[in-house]
C-alpha cells in the first residue's frame, strides 16, 4: 500500500483501533476521514486531530452506507482507499430468541458493512492511484472465541469475503489488504475490560510498519498466531481459549 498522499474513509474512525490508524495516516501525509455513529466521539476525534474529517453515518443500515457513499465521493471525489473498520462485539449465549437482535446487530455492522461498502466503492476506486480496501478481522478469524460466537464468525466470514474480494478486484487495479488484530486494549465489547490486550499504540504502529512493507495480510502476535497455525495447533489454542 502506498502510505501517503491517499485519501482514506476509515469507519469506526472515531474511537480506538480506526483513531490510532487515523491519526499515523495523517501524520504520514494522508487525507483522512473518519465516520461513527456518536457525534460526541466524532467532535472529540476531531479536536484530537486537526485536519481529520468526521461524518455521522451508521453502517449497520443499508441507506447509511449508501448516504455515507454519496456524501463522501461528492465531497471527497479523490476517496481512493476504503478502510472498513467498524466493529461491534457481543458476549452471547445462545439459548434463547433474545440472543438474535444482538447477534443480527454484530452480522450487520460486522459483516454486511464491509461488504456492501466494498460493492459501492469498488467502481469509484477502480483506476484510481493507489486505491486499496482494506478490512480489519480478527485473530479470532481462525480460532473462535465462544463466548462471543456471532464476533468470531463475522470476523472469519470477513477473512474469506477478503481473500475473493482481492481475486476479482485486482483486474481493476484495487490493492485489497487485511488488518488482522489480535486482543487489543480497546472498548470494543465490554468497555474497560481489555486492559490485559495489546497496548492500542503498539498494535497500530506494527499495523502501519505492515502496510508500508507491502504484506496482504497484517497480523500481530497473537493473531500471526492463530493465521499461521496448522488445524491441529488451531484445535489446541481452540481448547486452551475456551477452557479445555
Amino acid at each position: 500500500m502506498n502510505m501517503n498522499g491517499n485519501t482514506i474513509l476509515i469507519t469506526g474512525g472515531a474511537t480506538g483501533i480506526g483513531l490510532a490508524l487515523a491519526e499515523r495516516l495523517i501524520a504520514a501525509g494522508n487525507t483522512v476521514i473518519v465516520c461513527g455513529r456518536r457525534a460526541d466521539k466524532l467532535a472529540e476525534a476531531q479536536a484530537a486531530l486537526p485536519g481529520l474529517h468526521a461524518y455521522e453515518a451508521d453502517v449497520s443500515k443499508e441507506e447509511g452506507r449508501v448516504a455515507l457513499y454519496e456524501r463522501v465521493t461528492s465531497a471527497h471525489p479523490n476517496v481512493n482507499v476504503l478502510l472498513n473498520n467498524a466493529g461491534v462485539m457481543r458476549y452471547l449465549k445462545l439459548d434463547g430468541p433474545e440472543a438474535w437482535r444482538e447477534a443480527e446487530g454484530e452480522l450487520a455492522t460486522n459483516l454486511a458493512a464491509p461488504i456492501h461498502l466494498a460493492m459501492l466503492f469498488a467502481p469509484h476506486l477502480a483506476g484510481r492511484p493507489d486505491a486499496a480496501v482494506l478490512n480489519v478481522t480478527s485473530g479470532l478469524a481462525h480460532v473462535p472465541l465462544a463466548a462471543a460466537p456471532v464476533y468470531s464468525a463475522t470476523k472469519a466470514a470477513l477473512h474469506a469475503f477478503t481473500l475473493t474480494l482481492r481475486k476479482q478486484l485486482e483486474p481493476q487495479g484495487i490493492e485489497v489488504l487485511e488488518i488482522c488484530p489480535p486482543h487489543t486494549d480497546t472498548d470494543i465489547g465490554i468497555p474497560g475490560t481489555n486492559g490485559d490486550g495489546i497496548p492500542l499504540a503498539l498494535f497500530a504502529d506494527e499495523a502501519m510498519k505492515g502496510l508500508a512493507d507491502g504484506r496482504r495480510e497484517v497480523p500481530y502476535g497473537w493473531s500471526a498466531l492463530t493465521s499461521q497455525a496448522s488445524r491441529a495447533e488451531r484445535d489446541e489454542i481452540f481448547r486452551q481459549l475456551n477452557g479445555g
